[in-house]
């Protein structure tokens, strides 16, 4: 299972620096550069509906499914 998080994107869209966002939603600029890489295992909802709110969008427009080669096997 692989959930891409298209954070970067929304932000581009958005015209928005990660620094703005931080500010706005009251996290580090780190953890959002870390939530951008796709380095984190969660995200609290609290937080990822700062966020929505944030840049006006949904979570779906944030994270996004893609199953692994392996996982489309799998019944």
């Amino acid at each position: 299972m692989a959930i891409i998080v298209n954070l970067d994107v929304m932000l581009a869209r958005r015209k928005m620096r990660s620094r703005e966002l931080a500010e706005r939603i009251g996290i580090t600029e780190q953890n959002v550069s870390l939530l951008k890489s796709g380095k984190v295992k969660g995200i609290r909802f609290d937080t990822l509906e700062r966020i929505c709110a944030v840049l006006n969008c949904q979570p779906g427009d944030i994270l996004e499914f893609r199953p692994d080669e392996h996982d489309t096997n799998a019944a």
